[in-house]
């Protein structure tokens, strides 16, 4: 034979002649999808924590403050000040006795929805008594 292909015999490798390229951006289409989905879960978990950080400090220093005796609306402002200054937006602050339970809300930088998290400081309560809520 002369290179030539035969009357009659089909060469199957013409058929493929392409193919790779269309698999390799197929390939890579994915691993942009995957990527782009990562980054959302990711900007989500971060959001998360960030709103549980701030809610728990902002709980703690609302606690504090009702323990150095401040009023209830003092307690809340400083909680608030925490919480901002930790990156989230205060939602709500609850104080009953001792107790300041605080809610904060963060957004996501790549993700439309907010964070939402509640936490609650207080003292320990006496011995032998269950907190109610628990």
């Amino acid at each position: 034979m002369t290179g030539r292909h035969r009357r009659g015999c089909v060469h199957l490798g013409d058929r493929d002649r392409g193919s790779g390229s269309v698999l390799v951006v197929g390939v890579v289409l994915a691993l942009l999808v995957l990527t782009a989905g990562g980054l959302v879960v990711g900007s989500a978990v971060v959001a998360s924590g960030r709103a549980r950080a701030a809610a728990d400090l902002a709980a703690l220093a609302g606690a504090a403050a009702l323990q150095r005796g401040s009023s209830a609306g003092a307690a809340c402002a400083e909680a608030g000040q925490v919480a901002t200054s930790n990156g989230s937006r205060p939602t709500g602050c609850a104080v009953s006795g001792f107790d300041v339970e605080v809610t904060t809300s963060s957004g996501a930088a790549l993700v439309a929805g907010v964070a939402v998290a509640r936490s609650r400081a207080g003292p320990d309560p006496a011995p032998g008594v269950r907190p109610a809520g628990r």
